[in-house]
């Protein structure tokens, strides 16, 4: 599921229940066609439905949708548009029926359509958003369908959907009907669809199923490094849990400005453009979590699904947990340990605002996250590694295409180690808010280099004198690299003079998160380190090597243009490095002043679509930050005003307001008001009114 989602999810109405299980609805077979120019989407679905108890009523989930031709098993149907559902009364019968309609939608929320006409993307995300935003379906999770889409589109770009393909058939010279279809049934919110311009690299497992590997045209020589270990952590999933891979094919695509990390779409993983990268940037941030999390979800959550919010945890919860439990393979002991540390002292300093326990709708996502996958270990330590497994191996396979609650995962959990008190585990881990961070230590214990770790914690209050000895030992050791960072932040105020020997300790590990811990912790640089502290402009580490440029751009102003010219061409992580050059070229003496021009023109550009909202966040605060008057960095700001990622709208109103508080300000986009299109000048109306 998509990592940290903080509100409700998969809230079910007493009409749903009403309707399921009464109804059943069967299979889905749709055609439907988007149009990125309209933002819109249209099509014609057909679905087959059983009827156990004739109801009153028969509705299908669709906001603001308009419908025609609407037929039950073949005849004309009377129906009721709702603005929020498809509602039938009449022309169905017990046991089977079909019904059918066509709809168009241009949907608010759930299909995104980000870019421009030149360079665009077609996305989807259904959970917390609602499928029946942009596909006539079931916000009840409940209610689960065998769907098959059938995609039609421009054939210059690449369509994906849930399920196995067939041929792409050719329906003139521009568009393809891209077909893909499913064998079992899954609920609503897992439908996706992502359109773009892809490159596809495959490789098979094992035990058979093929894994389907996308990235956008330009990325094509990023395949390795983004989608590193992933076979290896598949075939680890599959192993730890005991059952095969439960659908036909596994493919995974990022697409920009997605919501979230990355969202488990039955069988097609959409995820963060952001996690694209190469071998350097894959030691700054990789996807490989994010990775595991998802596919284990193709278990958790898409083979056996939650009832409700109230059980979200045994889907979160289970992927943060088996994706901890893939990351150990592949990294090991120290790792795994580290992690579990991590999350357990998040959970203890939300505890006293993380008032929800588990067992809520209301939980965090931290809680239903991090602590639910502590609750798991818990369980897993204290009943054994074997006889988890073989629990959870049970209840997948008993409950496989349907719904579960907490109560019937535990029984399975009761049956293999009869002894264990189950009730106080669920009293005290599923039920009660908060996090004994005390309690959980003897599941920490045993590690050595937890032991190492919590010694260097609790020696801040040390005078550096009297650790010096014993942590430039540890630097020289083979301890695990949280000891070591740990120490260099925790000695972060002590004099270079002092901390000289630590440091060229540090810098002689040759690893790049102890090397970047140097770069962040050492101030003003001597001329007596600068020779070592340029060999992190060389790491592998697009963050290092940005961190450092500034600090010797800082220290030694009599080679600043050096270090401008020298950054030249870098581009780096989500142009980290180019911004840092452009910002070097605004500020550096010498710059030529058409290159300074440049420079704004480039910053300019990056503020703007296509580039991602991480992108045009860094570019416009920069040029905020250096005080540019700059007219497209005001629209590039109204813009963000009105983007789908509630991130970057917080960071344009915040601008806005800010400068609409000042005359200047306001003058300035006064002037830019002509030059508006008709929606950015209502939405600066409004900002306008707000701040008088």
């Amino acid at each position: 599921m998509k990592l940290y989602l903080s509100f409700l999810l998969f809230s079910i109405t007493s009409l749903y229940a009403q309707q399921f299980p009464t109804v059943d609805f069967i299979k889905c077979n749709a055609y439907v066609k988007p149009d990125f120019n309209e933002k819109s989407i249209s099509g014609t679905v057909e679905y087959e439905f059983v009827v156990h108890k004739k109801p009153d009523t028969i509705s299908i989930d669709a906001v603001a949708m308009d419908f025609d031709e609407v037929k039950i098993n073949g005849k004309n149907a009377k129906f009721v548009n709702s603005g929020k559902a498809l509602k039938l009364f009449k022309g169905y019968k017990k046991g089977k029926n079909k019904v059918t309609f066509h709809y168009s939608a241009k949907p608010k929320q759930t299909l995104y359509f980000v870019g421009t006409p030149e360079d665009y993307q077609i996305w989807t995300q259904g959970q917390g958003k609602y499928t029946s935003h942009w596909l006539p379906s079931f916000d009840d999770v409940n209610e689960k369908v065998i769907f098959n889409l059938n995609i039609d589109f421009n054939s210059r770009y690449d369509v994906l959907s849930n399920g196995l393909i067939s041929s792409p058939l050719v329906s003139d010279a521009n568009e393809t009907i891209w077909s893909y279809s499913m064998k079992k049934p899954m609920a609503s919110y897992l439908v996706m669809l992502a359109i773009g311009n892809f490159v596809e690299q495959t490789e098979i497992t094992s035990s058979g199923t093929i894994l389907e590997y996308h990235l956008d045209r330009r990325d094509s020589l990023k395949f390795e490094p983004t989608y590193r270990h992933s076979k290896q952590i598949f075939e680890f999933l599959e192993q730890e849990i005991g059952i095969k891979y439960p659908w036909e094919v596994y493919r995974q695509v990022p697409v920009r400005d997605f919501l979230y990390a990355g969202m488990e779409n039955t069988t097609s993983t959409i995820f963060a453009q952001d996690f694209v990268v190469d071998s350097i940037g894959y030691n700054d941030k990789r996807y490989l979590n994010v990775n595991a999390h998802e596919l284990a979800h193709q278990w958790f959550g898409d083979l056996v699904t939650a009832t409700s919010g109230v059980h979200h945890w045994l889907q979160e919860g289970f992927a943060t947990y088996y994706a901890l439990l893939a990351e150990q393979s592949v990294f090991g002991d120290d790792y795994f340990c580290y992690q579990l540390w991590e999350m357990a002292r998040q959970l203890e300093q939300a505890k006293a605002t993380d008032t929800e326990p588990i067992l809520s709708e209301k939980a965090s996502s931290l809680t239903y996250y991090k602590k639910g996958a502590w609750a798991l270990h818990v369980l897993r330590s204290d009943v054994g590694a074997e006889n988890f497994k073989k629990a959870v191996k049970t209840y997948l396979e008993k409950y496989a295409y349907k719904n579960v609650n907490t109560d019937e995962f535990l029984a399975e959990i009761q049956k293999v180690s009869p002894d264990y008190d189950i009730a106080s585990f669920k009293k005290n881990w599923l039920e009660t808010a908060g996090f004994d961070f005390e309690g959980i230590q003897k599941y920490l214990k045993g590690n050595s280099f937890i032991e190492q770790f919590y010694e260097v914690i609790n020696s801040y209050q040390i005078p550096f004198a009297d650790k010096k000895e014993r942590y430039e030992a540890l630097m020289q050791s083979d301890v695990y690299t949280p000891v070591k960072t740990e120490i260099l932040y925790q000695c972060k105020s002590v004099p270079l003079k002092e901390k000289q020997y630590l440091i060229e300790l540090a810098m002689a590990t040759d690893n790049i998160k102890v090397r970047q811990a140097v770069a962040q912790t050492v101030g003003f640089i001597p001329s007596t380190f600068q020779d070592s502290f340029e060999t992190l402009l060389k790491d592998k580490s697009y963050i290092t090597r940005e961190i450092a440029l500034f600090k010797l751009w800082k220290s030694f102003k009599d080679l600043q243009y050096q270090y401008t010219e020298m950054s030249n061409g870098w581009e780096g992580l989500n142009y980290n490095l180019k911004i840092a050059n452009l910002t070097l070229k605004l500020v550096t003496k010498g710059i030529d002043p058409n290159t300074k021009i440049e420079a704004i023109a480039e910053l300019e550009s990056l503020t703007k679509a296509p580039y991602e909202m991480i992108v045009r966040e860094s570019a416009i605060e920069t040029l905020l930050t250096l005080k540019i008057p700059s007219e497209q960095n005001l629209i590039s700001i109204l813009d963000a005003t009105m983007h789908h990622k509630w991130q970057f709208v917080k960071f344009g109103k915040d601008k806005i307001r800010r400068l609409l508080s000042d005359e200047k300000g306001r003058q300035d986009y006064l002037a830019i008001q002509p030059k508006l299109s008709e929606k950015q000048q209502e939405r600066l109306a409004q900002f306008l009114k707000e701040t008088e």
